[in-house]
């Protein structure tokens, strides 16, 4: 009779590990949820921000900032505008001067990427010339579409001025007015470049960071010009750097102008009905 009595007292041991199997069973059906959980905050997320555009036409920025706050960064936008038109416009006509004298492609090319500067901080002045459109999805994305056609424009002159330097084995001269303005020209863009990228982040606004990009390249087209004058004055084997960097320069801005209008041009259909600035 023990044995039967040794089985029963087997049997219920059997169960046990049973009973306690669906704890690990169901332990790992409970780990999923936290990121399920992650991915319905970051849907919720992306779709408050999507609704906030294609519902009132608005920027991430009007869910960032409080009014004062924008108004505040709208005016510094509208400041740091006016001070790249300046400085800018200056430093093109030193730069079309040292162009024409010193016969210099990389200068030429500094000279349209100012000029260019100029219009696009122009735009970025119309942008944000209404203190109501702070936020306005549809005058950012038409004021970036402007941005986009002025690029393509300007890198095909800078590419077809710097090949023709190239083709024609245009010598650059080198002397201290090109020192000069080849300095003061990538101090000053590369500040206004960094200006503009901060503005253009905390307002969102890829206008003032296309405008930033573009003072970015002005910047580097300025110590360009000094270093392929300084190679060409050491060794004058070297004389197509500076054609050839102004090509690269122009390959760069079309590129961005081209991937600006891809992106621009579909949201300015989206949000044309949302023209809150009116």
């Amino acid at each position: 009779m023990e044995p039967p009595a040794g089985s029963e007292h087997r049997s219920p041991p059997g169960p046990a590990p049973l009973a306690a199997s669906p704890g690990p069973l169901g332990s790992p059906a409970r780990e999923p949820p936290p990121p399920d959980e992650g991915q319905q905050l970051r849907i919720s997320q992306s779709g408050q921000f999507s609704d906030g555009l294609e519902d009132r036409g608005l920027l991430e920025s009007s869910t960032r900032l409080k009014p004062h706050e924008a108004q505040n960064y709208r005016k510094k936008a509208l400041w740091v505008s006016w001070f790249s038109i300046i400085v800018t416009l200056a430093l093109a006509v030193a730069a079309f001067t040292v162009s024409v004298m010193r016969y210099s492609a990389s200068a030429f090319g500094f000279a349209f990427d100012a000029v260019l500067d100029v219009l696009s901080s122009a735009i970025v002045l119309w942008r944000y010339s209404n203190a109501a459109a702070v936020h306005s999805a549809h005058r950012e994305y038409i004021a970036c579409v402007i941005l986009g056609v002025i690029f393509l424009l300007s890198s095909i002159c800078i590419v077809v001025k710097a090949i023709h330097d190239l083709s024609t084995r245009l010598l650059p001269e080198v002397d201290d007015f090109l020192f000069s303005v080849s300095i003061l020209s990538g101090i000053l863009c590369s500040i206004l470049a960094v200006l503009k990228f901060m503005l253009g982040k905390v307002l969102t606004s890829r206008a003032l960071i296309t405008d930033g990009f573009n003072s970015l390249v002005g910047g580097v087209m300025g110590f360009s010009i000094l270093l392929s004058a300084e190679v060409f004055k050491h060794n004058a084997a070297v004389w197509y750097l500076d054609g050839s960097t102004g090509v690269l320069i122009g390959l760069t801005i079309f590129a961005y102008g081209v991937k600006l209008l891809i992106d621009m041009v579909p949201r300015v259909r989206q949000t044309r009905h949302y023209e809150m600035f009116e």
